[in-house]
């Protein structure tokens, strides 16, 4: 399952990729919004990348205007490595050698095809691990120290 949400800024591109998951089979929760009335992206970032902190779900997708906001609140959250993607190489290397359990993307800045294909290839892209694996345990390290107040 995939959750996904976004602010007024994604609305649109937001139901374009809800409805190319639900083609390919992905189940899809959407936790807003639901409408073009103006939101707050801090509050559907945190909707998506607090599900993921609890383990409710594996993978999600944050759309707002740019991507940027929603970049910044998802990766306040421990565990979620949420990368922003603007074609398809990064969508590749977000899972590949980060492993990205979320992407971000712009409503603003990207077209529903572009959306889609990064989707596509995030979804189908595996992470290799490897050397890539201890970069992440540092950043997993760096998590578990700010909570700590090491940092």
């Amino acid at each position: 399952m995939i959750i996904i949400a976004s602010d007024h800024g994604g609305l649109e591109l937001k139901e374009t990729v809800k409805q190319a998951l639900q083609d390919r089979g992905v189940e899809v929760r959407d936790l807003g919004t639901m409408n073009s009335d103006s939101v707050d992206y801090p509050d559907f970032g945190a909707k998506v990348a607090g599900a993921l902190a609890r383990g409710e779900a594996d993978r999600g997708i944050l759309i707002c205007g740019t991507g940027i906001g929603m970049s910044i609140v998802a990766n306040k959250f421990p565990g979620v490595r949420a990368a922003l993607i603007s074609d398809e190489f990064t969508a590749q290397m977000s899972k590949e050698h980060n492993n990205a359990n979320v992407i971000v993307m712009g409503g603003r800045v990207l077209n529903s095809e572009q959306a889609c294909r990064m989707v596509n290839v995030w979804l189908d892209t595996s992470f290799e691990g490897g050397r890539h694996q201890k970069r992440l345990d540092k950043i997993a390290q760096i998590e578990e120290n700010v909570r700590a107040g090491r940092v």
